[in-house]
């Protein structure tokens, strides 16, 4: 059967995709069901050309793709977004920036969100953004990491800080017309993320974790369990959009690592060797069936993909095409009990 479907994805891609499945993604409205990622188009996942970044872009919308999630932590990526569409984007076509603001004093959470907002609307030509995301992890005020970590006000937002601060922030830059709507993101402190869901004024989106290994690799050094799924059950449970990010967890669930060390992904492709012995039983890219995986984790609403070029680009829109996995398929990777 997954020689079969390995025949149907050399047919498509042949043919330029125009269709794809949306979800609601929360009160922010329909979206694809994959959203460009900026890190990849970005230079963080590797290099690549701008026109290359620029073709991907182009090719994301032609292939169906409604949402760019992008930051200004992604290096080019925002400037790849204004030099792709001018200032002027696709009809249907919605783009999200992030902000990694940490821990500061109260007053300060406005002017710096407001700060880079702003930076960000000027390298991407754009006059609004439709999300504004809080880019760094919310923690307990009292939550100390281990030895070794960034210190925690640098990484993280105390979660009394967000409550008060933040979402009054964001809720001014909506008023503002400068962002359409905020999210957060729920990578790492499950349990304070989980309770900024339980309260409101709600996000419109979460971004958590969504591997077939539930790891979110070097994101987390908190020592703490990630318990992603329960973040997206929450999410789910409070009518939270999720974006499910990490798909292949950094490159850990594809055939090849370009590095060999004791990091968290080397880790993670180690632990996975099963899954690619798995894949080619099947004779199916390891890639291209870690995607159809989290596509099809119950309450991810759309998946922020890691591509940097046309190429990886045309097996995530394949996976989506595709879709999720059949429940055999599913189960024998359950089975191999890597999460």
């Amino acid at each position: 059967m997954l020689r079969d479907e390995q025949n149907l994805v050399l047919t498509i891609s042949h043919f330029k995709e125009t269709f794809m499945q949306t979800n609601q993604l929360g009160r922010f409205g329909a979206v694809s069901r994959l959203t460009l990622g900026g890190g990849g188009i970005g230079q963080v996942w590797g290099p690549t050309s701008e026109e290359e970044a620029v073709a991907t872009l182009h090719a994301a919308v032609d292939g169906g793709i409604t949402l760019i999630d992008a930051a200004p932590g992604y290096k080019i990526c925002e400037a790849m977004i204004g030099r792709a569409f001018a200032g002027q984007l696709p009809q249907g076509v919605r783009v999200t920036t992030k902000f990694s603001l940490g821990t500061v004093a109260p007053d300060q959470v406005y002017p710096k969100l407001r700060a880079s907002l702003e930076e960000s609307l000027k390298a991407m030509r754009l006059e609004r953004v439709d999300m504004m995301l809080l880019h760094s992890e919310i923690r307990p005020d009292d939550f100390d990491y281990p030895p070794g970590q960034p210190p925690k006000d640098e990484r993280s937002t105390a979660l009394s800080l967000y409550r008060d601060a933040v979402r009054p922030a964001f809720a001014q830059l909506v008023r503002e017309g400068l962002i359409g709507d905020w999210g957060i993101t729920g990578i790492n402190h499950a349990a304070a993320t989980i309770e900024a869901l339980s309260q409101e004024p709600l996000p419109a989106a979460v971004q958590a974790i969504a591997n077939l290994l539930d790891s979110p690799g070097e994101m987390n050094g908190t020592g703490l369990e990630p318990r992603p799924r329960d973040v997206i059950a929450a999410a789910r449970s409070a009518g939270v959009g999720v974006m499910g990010v990490r798909a292949v967890q950094a490159g850990a669930l594809t055939r090849s690592l370009d590095r060999q060390d004791n990091s968290p992904t080397s880790r993670d492709f180690a632990r996975a060797e099963p899954y690619r012995a798995l894949c080619e039983q099947w004779g199916v890219d390891p890639a291209l069936v870690a995607h159809r995986y989290a596509l099809g984790i119950n309450g991810v609403d759309t998946l922020v993909l890691g591509v940097k070029n046309r190429a990886e680009l045309r097996q995530a829109l394949q996976a989506e095409r595709l879709g999720p996995l059949e429940p055999e398929q599913l189960e024998a990777i359950e089975a191999l009990g890597l999460r």
